[in-house]
């Protein structure tokens, strides 16, 4: 089968074959990612400083909950790529070199949230971002069904926490007056 452009935007197949990789990459890049932005911009005090929706969680739970769903999310990526490319069936192999693509690119979405939300300050952004997130997700889930039993299950929390992250975000966004920017959240602290 012909290459598509799922399978040439993939990280290396090594880092999808290797367990410890599959789970590492994610998780070191997402701390990577979470720890350049909250030094950078601040983003404990930024978060602190913004309207809540009800239900908002303590600024410390992200750092786990996103170390466990990276996790998950790799292994999952690992699951299916081992199945899928030890697969008789050219179609399986292909749906899990197109995945391998789809998963690269949900990732580098997935990081681009923190900077796009506290960076640049922009939750429509950051909002956009996470449905698409969500939209890649789905695809994952419903391409690792077709190869693993256990995979696509694997993906569930992720989509979970991305509800709840899309709840918030918008939230935050229209409490906030969509508008969160250092100058806002001055003015709005005035009030």
């Amino acid at each position: 089968m012909a290459s598509s452009f799922w399978s040439n935007v993939s990280l290396p197949t090594a880092v999808f074959t290797s367990p410890i990789a599959a789970i590492v990459t994610p998780a070191v890049a997402g701390a990577a990612i979470g720890y350049g932005t909250t030094k950078l911009f601040n983003t404990k005090n930024t978060y602190r400083s913004l309207r809540q929706p009800p239900g908002s969680p303590p600024g410390w739970l992200f750092g786990p909950v996103w170390t466990m769903l990276y996790g998950t999310m790799g292994y999952a990526s690992y699951r299916a790529t081992t199945a899928g490319l030890s697969s008789p069936s050219s179609l399986v192999r292909h749906v899990a070199h197109d995945s391998q693509g789809l998963y690269t690119v949900q990732l580098a979405a997935n990081l681009l949230w923190m900077p796009l939300f506290f960076g640049l300050r922009k939750p429509v952004l950051s909002l956009v971002d996470i449905a698409l997130q969500a939209g890649m997700a789905v695809g994952l889930a419903y391409n690792y069904y077709r190869i693993d039993d256990v995979a696509p299950w694997l993906v569930v929390p992720y989509l979970g926490w991305l509800g709840y992250a899309s709840y918030l975000n918008f939230g935050v966004g229209y409490l906030n007056g969509w508008d969160i920017s250092e100058e806002a959240v001055e003015r709005r602290k005035k009030e």
